[in-house]
């Protein structure tokens, strides 16, 4: 007997158990087929990742390569990255990240059950990248001091070397991430799902920390400058897109979404 098994659009991603259940007269008999994963698919027209443009399901979805802009304005450098999306295990590792989240830890019913929707799994995907929040996230970020007893974040060159570690050590924080890592292993975990991703780097990248829509420097009377409020501009940031549409906001918002992994300060 063949079997073929239609899903939802819109179906929660993840494990499923398939079980076969036969009815006879009063008696009913159940037996275990097996397990599958359902991931997001952008080559269904119903599936909020829908891309239309084969091309570009190519780039963004099944690339396993890539090439990260990193440097300053004036020098910009361009790093190798092995995204490895489909290696061995890495399915797994990825659907782990997302039950050892704070988000399913506090709720799993409500947790498992907005999984069909990508800006969600995006969210705490972005969360789960980075463990400077104590959540067993998958990197730890630093950006002073010294690296001689932990790897250095300009020697990774690609994802799933950090993700098998991360799974080896028992889910305990890999050292050190930077915002090029966060970007290139968030890239690897959102295309294994099925959501179309990319990464965008930024030169002269503005950090406006309170908000006000400018970077803000000080000088006193003589021009000195005042080592006041925290504004700052980086010679680059790296971050991710990701590809779905947006029902909750409107067809305009719909196509790349950006999402942050680096952990800088919380988004409320």
């Amino acid at each position: 007997m063949t079997f073929t098994i239609y899903s939802p659009a819109n179906a929660v991603i993840g494990r499923y158990n398939l079980i076969l259940q036969v009815n006879s007269g009063n008696k009913i008999f159940s037996r275990f087929l097996g397990q599958f994963v359902l991931l997001f698919n952008p080559w269904c027209p119903g599936d909020d990742v829908y891309m239309d443009n084969e091309n570009e399901r190519q780039e963004y979805v099944l690339n396993e390569n890539g090439i990260i802009f990193v440097g300053n304005a004036k020098y910009i450098e361009a790093r190798g990255w092995y995204y490895g999306q489909f290696q061995d295990h890495l399915l797994n590792i990825c659907l782990t990240m997302l039950d050892l989240s704070l988000y399913y830890r506090q709720d799993p019913a409500i947790d498992v059950s907005r999984r069909g929707d990508p800006k969600y799994v995006g969210r705490v995907i972005s969360s789960m990248i980075n463990g400077n929040d104590n959540d067993n996230g998958v990197l730890l970020g630093k950006w002073q001091g010294s690296f001689h007893s932990d790897e250095n974040p300009s020697r990774w060159d690609g994802s799933v070397v950090i993700l098998q570690k991360w799974r080896q050590d028992n889910y305990k924080p890999v050292q050190y991430g930077q915002c090029w890592v966060f970007a290139g292993v968030m890239c690897t975990v959102l295309r294994c799902l099925g959501i179309p991703t990319r990464l965008v780097s930024n030169f002269n990248s503005a950090h406006d920390v309170d908000r006000n829509l400018s970077i803000d420097k000080y000088y006193d009377s003589s021009g000195k400058s005042l080592n006041i409020g925290k504004d700052s501009t980086w010679d680059y940031h790296v971050w991710n897109e990701s590809w779905f549409i947006r029902p909750d906001l409107g067809t305009s918002y719909n196509g790349w979404q950006v999402l942050d992994a680096t952990p800088q300060e919380q988004s409320k």
